[in-house]
């Protein structure tokens, strides 16, 4: 098994659209679901050996649910504390029919949810039950990012790991359709300016409301590979032209962050190696940049 498969944008961008909006579907019934936890943390994914869950979700009536997306047999299940499930195979279908077949599921299992059935953090945003537009599942492509993303979990827990203050779970944004931890130095930040399209510009700041170092994995878009990713809010002085490791990794001026090509990570003779150095040294020309209290936040990271 190869555990850090090719993963070439253009090769799956239609199947990485339509699970986008899946995922969204999903997140949106853990928004609804969850109490709020400070920076949104309440609506996010989680990976797993076999994909990506929502976890536990609480239901009025004291029952637990979950929804999970298993990439192994490609089947996505929606399970409650009492031991009923409902099971949808993962194949090529539109966003309207996936949409319908989830609020259907819930719905048998007598936990009807309503949520915005619109994406978010997209520039065309279909409302879901609209959505015949994407439509591919290419079960090989879903494999392999799958096996990345499992990658990229790991490493980013183990430099979370490193830090003795306030951090975020390691988890799944399906809004951006990313995964990221991130470190916060303990003060306030400035109002961030907001402008993420379908997205309230109180709902970001909100989630830059502290001072902050992420990093994290995204999988590509338009013109763009999958990459391994760093940056601070609010980007103290010197940030851009920070000396960061390893060579390949280089200032992305379009995002204002860090980029290190998972192309590059893949080929490396020690990937591990190169992601925790991109992680650390990024790190560190931030907390050093913003004179963060590093005695009092760091500590010693372990491999």
């Amino acid at each position: 098994m190869d555990r850090w498969p090719e993963l070439r944008y253009d090769e799956w961008s239609e199947t990485l659209a339509t699970l986008h909006m899946w995922t969204q579907i999903a997140g949106k019934v853990r928004l609804k679901l969850e109490p709020f936890v400070n920076h949104w943390w309440n609506v996010t994914l989680y990976v797993t050996p076999r994909g990506l869950t929502t976890g536990p979700m609480p239901y009025p009536d004291g029952r637990m649910l979950s929804i999970d997306f298993d990439f192994i047999v490609h089947e996505m299940r929606i399970q409650d504390s009492d031991g009923a499930q409902r099971s949808l195979t993962l194949e090529p279908m539109t966003v309207a029919a996936f949409y319908e077949a989830t609020m259907d599921a819930l719905a048998a299992l007598h936990a009807s949810v309503r949520i915005s059935a619109r994406p978010n953090e997209v520039a065309q945003a279909i409302p879901f039950a609209q959505d015949t537009v994407h439509r591919a599942y290419d079960r090989a492509a879903v494999e392999r990012f799958h096996r990345a993303l499992l990658q990229a979990n790991r490493l980013c827990n183990v430099f979370r790991a490193g830090f003795a203050g306030k951090a975020s779970p390691v988890h799944f944004f399906w809004g951006s359709f990313d995964l990221a931890t991130t470190r916060f130095s303990g003060r306030t930040a400035p109002a961030h300016p907001g402008g993420f399209p379908n997205m309230p510009d109180a709902a970001t700041r909100e989630a830059y409301s502290r001072e902050e170092h992420s990093v994290g994995f995204w999988p590509g878009g338009p013109g763009v590979e999958a990459l391994f990713y760093a940056y601070a809010y609010p980007e103290p002085p010197g940030f851009a032209q920070a000396r960061i490791g390893p060579p390949q990794a280089s200032w992305f001026a379009p995002l204002r962050e860090f980029a290190l090509p998972y192309e590059a990570v893949r080929t490396a003779a020690d990937p591990d190696g190169a992601v925790l150095d991109f992680f650390t040294t990024t790190y560190d020309a931030a907390a050093s940049l913003a004179k963060w209290d590093r005695a009092l936040l760091d500590m010693q990271l372990s491999r």
